[in-house]
């Protein structure tokens, strides 16, 4: 493998394809497909890519559901040296449409769920009828396939993921080989992946921890399962069925298995490693993993998409842990080799204890699509660019973080400021509610807070009783809506703008 080459992320494909041909490279219910069949299609759908009428694109959209060409399409864009832009069949026309422009892609790659979608997507925006659409389930392609993938350089962009931020807006992310060169580094260097492994895939494929559950298994020639909705009836069921060892999603899926009653005590024998990201780790729920995986190390891992994956982590210990930890929540960890963090108190100046968290180094990705979305995110400072993460932080004297909440949850109340991680943290210690979500909603010339919980059904009496034992009165939500479960987004994340949207219609005015 040439320098070149040996730069690319598709080269950690390569490198599976070398140690496992046979094996399964991916599996989606019932449908495999081995390393070798996979590079194959993944050669001739790169041919067809560059042999578009237009010209070799500049980005390749995946348009697809949970299917075995979604995955394979990734694959492709990268093979055939363009951008990999994965996005969900099931996603709004507009937002498509918005995101497809945005990324300048000029070819789609479409399962099943994705030709349903073209029709839809052709009426709202007819500007992109003339994209190139490979729909390779529906028959061969009559085009030569490539020889070999096409290599990329470290500051060619290999994908690009639209997060949505605090405003629901999406953000296209460029992710360039360098970045992932870096995080994939890492991770190789920690952990003792091999063929023998079986990952788990919880999440979609254009959410970040899927990026790495991909090509962490890829490069090790080890089996991805794609976690499929019918798995959360019974987790330990899917785990045990596939023999799966490495787990990657986000903690609200801890949430979910506790509530079918099925994770118990050593009901997850498999696993090895385990990894939660993307929402503040409580301590019940990683206790209850972890029981449950007494054989898995239980990993907290913290990164914004903006810096390509994870920047911190930290292996949960029951005792060493909770003695760390606020709010009921796990550590954050250490900083991530070859990088640098800041934390800027409310003046902008640097503090060594607490602060917002501003992120710099190899990771840090090409910016966002749009510049103006970077204005006030990437910023400049002592000579380096830096991602502003918008998380309020405490440093430990060993240098591990603590994560406090979000600048932009710090609500005013009463003239007084309000972190919302700690108000939900009261709840669920004072009141005897299994979970909590907590939004302010402005109300004249003020700000409610608004209690979204799991568990018992209590009176709203009951419920400021208890928190006044440990909260001041301008914390105490003023309203309190008991919920089955909470709503999720499609990563399995608690959908907190949801909830803030729904108390807005509510109590807003």
């Amino acid at each position: 493998m040439d320098e070149l080459m040996d730069q690319a992320l598709h080269a950690r494909f390569l490198r599976g394809l070398e140690k496992s041909p046979d094996a399964t490279a991916i599996r989606v219910g019932d449908e495999t497909v081995s390393y070798a069949d996979a590079h194959r299609t993944a050669l001739a759908w790169a041919g067809a890519l560059l042999a578009a009428p237009g010209g070799p694109p500049k980005a390749v959209s995946v348009l697809a559901g949970r299917s075995v060409t979604s995955y394979l399409g990734v694959l492709a864009a990268l093979y055939a040296g363009t951008t990999a832009v994965p996005l969900l069949a099931d996603f709004p026309a507009a937002k498509l449409a918005a995101m497809l422009r945005a990324a300048e892609a000029a070819a789609l790659i479409v399962d099943e769920e994705g030709v349903s979608r073209l029709g839809e997507l052709t009426a709202e925006a007819p500007d992109l009828a003339g994209l190139t659409v490979l729909a390779p389930h529906r028959g061969a392609l009559d085009v030569p396939a490539l020889d070999a993938p096409r290599p990329a350089g470290p500051e060619d962009v290999a994908y690009v993921l639209f997060t949505s931020g605090s405003t629901g807006t999406p953000k296209g992310v460029r992710l360039t080989h360098g970045n992932l060169t870096h995080y994939f580094g890492l991770m190789d260097a920690w952990y003792d992946f091999t063929a023998d492994d079986v990952f788990s895939q919880a999440a979609n494929l254009n959410w970040d921890s899927a990026v790495s559950d991909l090509w962490c298994a890829w490069a090790a020639g080890a089996p991805l399962v794609a976690v499929t909705q019918r798995a959360y009836a019974n987790l330990p069921a899917f785990v045990a069925r596939y023999g799966i060892t490495v787990w990657f999603s986000a903690p609200s899926v801890i949430g979910l298995a506790r509530r079918t009653g099925r994770l118990t005590p050593g009901s997850l024998p498999t696993l090895r490693w385990t990894y939660f990201g993307g929402e503040a780790l409580r301590y019940d729920d990683t206790d209850a993993w972890q029981r449950a995986a007494p054989g898995s190390a239980v990993i907290n891992v913290y990164g914004p998409t903006e810096m390509s994956i994870t920047t911190h982590r930290h292996t949960w210990h029951p005792e060493t842990s909770t003695a760390l930890g606020v709010n009921g929540v796990v550590p954050l960890g250490r900083l991530h080799d070859g990088h640098a963090e800041l934390l800027l108190d409310d003046a902008g100046e640097a503090s060594a204890t607490e602060g917002e968290l501003w992120l710099s180094g190899p990771q840090l990705s090409a910016g966002y699509l749009d510049p103006a979305d970077g204005r006030g995110k990437y910023l400049e400072r002592d000579g380096a660019l830096w991602y502003r993460t918008g998380d309020r932080v405490r440093r430990l004297p060993d240098g591990q973080l603590l994560y406090l909440g979000r600048t932009d949850s710090q609500v005013q109340v009463q003239g007084y400021r309000v972190e919302l991680a700690e108000v939900e943290h009261a709840l669920i210690e004072a009141t005897g509610v299994t979970d909590a979500v907590v939004v302010g909603v402005p109300v004249g010339h003020s700000t409610e807070l608004v209690a979204y919980y799991l568990g018992p059904e209590r009176s709203v009496r009951d419920l400021r009783r208890d928190l006044a034992r440990q909260l001041p009165a301008q914390m105490i939500p003023r309203y309190y809506h008991r919920l089955e479960v909470f709503p999720l987004n499609t990563n399995k994340k608690t959908d907190r703008l949801r909830l803030t949207a729904q108390a807005a219609g509510l109590y807003g005015g």
